[in-house]
C-alpha cells in the first residue's frame, strides 16, 4: 500500500519489509529503539516511512553483516551526536573482529574433536566394528578396546 503525503511517496512497514527483505518484526524493533524513524501514521494507523528508511535499513544490514549487534548499532547512533562517528565505528568493528576470531577458534576446536572422534571410531563409522560408542555401559570391556 503506497501512500502519498505532500507529494512524497510513503511506505508502510510491510512495503519497507518487501523492499529490504527485513522481517516486519525487526523493522518494528528498529523503529521502537530509534534506529529508523517513521514520518507518522496512516489513517488506518499504519507506521509510515519515507525513502530515508530504506537507506537506514540497508546501513543497519551492512553493520549487522560486519558482526555488530543491534545494541552496538544503537550505541553508534547515540555516540554520533556526541563525537565523530568513525572512531566509534572502528572500535565496534574491532570488538566484532575479536568476537569472530574467538568463535572461529571455538569452531576449529570442534573440528579437531570431530577428527579425533573419527580416528578413534573409524571402524565403527565404516560399519566394520561392534559399534561400542564412548564407554557405552552395554558393551563389554573387550568390545570397547577391540578396535582401538
Amino acid at each position: 500500500m503506497t501512500i502519498t503525503r505532500n507529494g512524497a511517496s510513503l511506505m508502510t512497514v510491510g512495503d519497507l519489509s518487501r523492499s529490504t527483505g527485513v522481517p516486519i518484526k525487526n523493522l518494528r524493533q528498529y523503529t521502537d529503539t530509534g534506529l529508523i524513524y517513521t514520518v507518522g501514521r496512516s489513517p488506518s494507523n499504519y507506521r509510515l516511512y519515507n525513502t530515508d528508511a530504506l537507506w537506514c535499513v540497508r546501513w543497519i544490514g551492512t553493520l549487522r553483516g560486519l558482526g555488530l549487534t543491534v545494541a552496538e548499532i544503537r550505541g553508534l547512533t547515540a555516540s554520533h551526536a556526541r563525537r565523530s562517528f568513525g572512531p566509534h565505528l572502528a572500535e565496534r568493528l574491532d570488538a566484532s573482529r575479536r568476537r569472530l576470531q574467538a568463535r572461529i577458534a571455538q569452531l576449529e576446536e570442534t573440528v579437531r574433536r570431530i577428527d579425533k572422534f573419527e580416528a578413534e571410531y573409524r571402524a565403527d563409522l565404516a560399519g566394520e566394528g561392534e559399534a561400542c560408542w564412548d564407554s557405552d555401559p552395554r558393551c563389554t570391556i573387550d568390545q570397547r578396546h577391540a578396535d582401538r
